[in-house]
């Protein structure tokens, strides 16, 4: 396995933006046009998913990773 050198390599990374792109379509329809606290909400959610690995990278250890096998 090739050692990753920036988090855009993530596959879950690649996967969440994937995810994100789609929910921004989803929300920009006119069903979300009065709900805009709905629409924010579902947004920043999908974006912390992709936030949260690119953080979890910069860390640049696995000491989390293995306190979620121990535990």
């Amino acid at each position: 396995m090739a050692s990753l050198k920036r988090f855009e390599d993530i596959e879950a990374w690649q996967k969440a933006r994937e995810l994100t792109l789609e929910i921004y379509k989803i929300t920009g329809k006119r069903e979300f046009n009065r709900d805009y606290d709905l629409r924010g909400q579902i947004r920043r959610a999908s974006v912390s998913i992709m936030s949260n690995i690119a953080e979890g990278f910069g860390r640049g250890g696995n000491k989390e990773f293995f306190s979620i096998l121990l535990a």
